[in-house]
């Protein structure tokens, strides 16, 4: 645990954005419960939550995309200090026009909040017949539910994004989606 430990106080004096506790544990135990054993991450920053996932049980085994060199450099750094390197292939890469084979039992989307449905739409097809698909950030430190929460513009913009992202998964003719009201909102979409 001093592993992670360390990257969380890195993450903290460098302002690198990892994945919130209360999240973080959800999808921890979701993983256990559901035995998922092949994961998508899409937004690696420095590499927390992946290390949190793959610590979870010796077969699981984590593909994470970032578009960051300096995090994607940090976050293959800090796998290596876990002893993870094996179980966790980093891609550094656009994850929009990433090519990526095989089928995952869950796909983690926590990259370009404005990108979320096209990370949605494009790897769904990666997705395992029983695969869930879990996003989070869907309220953005309130703002989804409270605009006037900022007066910045392009805050403004993404938040809508997040909205309409929202939207489109309570409207989805093809997936069922769950919201929880767990970190900064995570929601879980599954096959109907």
């Amino acid at each position: 645990m001093d592993d992670l430990l360390s990257i969380k106080a890195y993450a903290s004096r460098e302002a690198v954005p990892i994945m919130q506790d209360e999240g973080c544990d959800f999808i921890c135990e979701y993983i256990k419960e559901h035995n998922c054993k092949n994961i998508l991450e899409i937004g690696t920053a420095i590499g927390y939550s992946s290390i949190r996932f793959a610590k979870l049980a010796d077969d699981i085994h984590v593909t994470t995309i970032e578009l960051d060199i300096d995090r994607h450099i940090k976050a293959v750094e800090n796998f290596k200090a876990c002893g993870l390197e094996n179980r966790i292939t980093a891609i550094h890469d656009d994850a929009l026009t990433c090519p990526l084979e095989g089928k995952f039992d869950l796909i983690f989307i926590d990259a370009a909040k404005a990108q979320y449905i096209k990370f949605f739409e494009k790897y769904k097809a990666n997705l395992a017949p029983d695969g869930v698909m879990i996003s989070d950030n869907l309220s953005f430190h309130g703002m989804v539910d409270d605009l006037s929460l900022t007066h910045n513009y392009s805050t403004k913009k993404l938040v809508k994004k997040i909205q309409k992202y929202a939207v489109f998964l309570r409207t989805n003719e093809e997936f069922e989606t769950t919201f929880y009201e767990i970190g900064d909102r995570i929601a879980v979409s599954k096959r109907k």
